[in-house]
């Protein structure tokens, strides 16, 4: 039985057997509820959430900004805070004790939400470098006031109304265990760049638009905005190359080590560059199927 009153805990899981015993474990002095929203393990991973009393339920997966939106609405949720985790994020030393003394009354009521810095760790080595720390993700919001921004097909990230406000001692350390063998973390990219692709050739078309707004000295969210305007705009094949040598050379990436000279190299260069290719398969499929059209 939960018995904290400030704030619930959400993650999204899919086959996470080897993320949650430690997740979980890293909360579970907190006393606040968990709720677990899946898409169809076939692991361990319900029979680890429930020793957890977490609670479980299940829904069909399109993409993750559509699942985010289910999970929030699903579980009705009664505390006045909400903490949205992916299975592979764990609270760190610091941000347990930021947690463990929190009190709602003790946050503006200007404030809806809150931003956690993110340790990131590839095969082990924390990515400290490449413009990937410090790294603001928005995780922690009042209940009713945050949502999945629907406009991002892979990008994920919650919208609040109101002001934000950022903790950047507030660690959550991500590290996907799967991602160690480079076939898993290769097909992972693969199926993702597709998704890219489509969502860019959506953007072109002015099917989709961003809900954030663009400010490059606004929250850690409107400079990623900001950011993404200008890449669009870029050349393609050019990009991959100047963005990697951006965040290998002048954001000293190469100071990663060996473990994150290949992050920066497969997440900077290699999958932007499938994305770019797959963006020009895709429209010439299109040009082919509408030459076919009787006019």
């Amino acid at each position: 039985m939960a018995t904290n009153q400030e704030f619930t805990f959400i993650f999204l899981t899919y086959n996470e057997e080897v993320h949650l015993p430690r997740t979980l474990a890293a909360i579970q002095s907190l006393g606040a509820r968990i709720c677990i929203l899946d898409s169809g393990s076939t692991d361990k991973s319900r029979a680890i959430a429930e020793s957890f009393h977490a609670e479980w339920a299940t829904h069909a997966f399109t993409n993750h900004a559509k699942q985010w939106e289910h999970a929030l609405t699903c579980f009705q949720v009664s505390t006045p805070w909400m903490i949205c985790l992916d299975a592979d994020q764990v609270v760190s030393k610091e941000l347990l004790e930021r947690l463990t003394t929190f009190k709602s009354e003790s946050i503006p009521t200007s404030i809806n939400g809150i931003y956690f810095n993110r340790k990131n760790k590839f095969r082990g080595r924390w990515i400290r470098h490449g413009g990937y720390f410090p790294k603001y993700l928005l995780k922690m919001f009042r209940t009713g006031k945050g949502h999945s921004d629907l406009n991002e097909n892979m990008d994920h990230k919650f919208i609040v109304t109101g002001e934000t406000t950022v903790w950047k001692d507030g660690y959550i350390e991500e590290e996907n265990f799967k991602e160690n063998e480079i076939d898993f973390w290769l097909s992972k990219h693969l199926r993702y760049s597709t998704l890219v692709a489509q969502e860019e050739i959506e953007r072109m078309k002015k099917l989709r638009v961003q809900s954030q707004e663009r400010r490059f000295f606004g929250t850690p969210d409107q400079r990623i905005a900001w950011m993404k305007a200008i890449w669009w705009k870029l050349p393609l094949y050019w990009r991959p190359v100047l963005y990697f040598l951006y965040r290998f050379v002048f954001l000293l990436g190469f100071l990663d080590g060996k473990q994150g000279r290949l992050f920066h190299f497969l997440q900077g260069y290699w999958f932007r560059l499938i994305v770019d290719v797959k963006i020009e398969e895709l429209l010439k499929k299109e040009r082919e199927s509408n030459a076919g059209k009787p006019e």
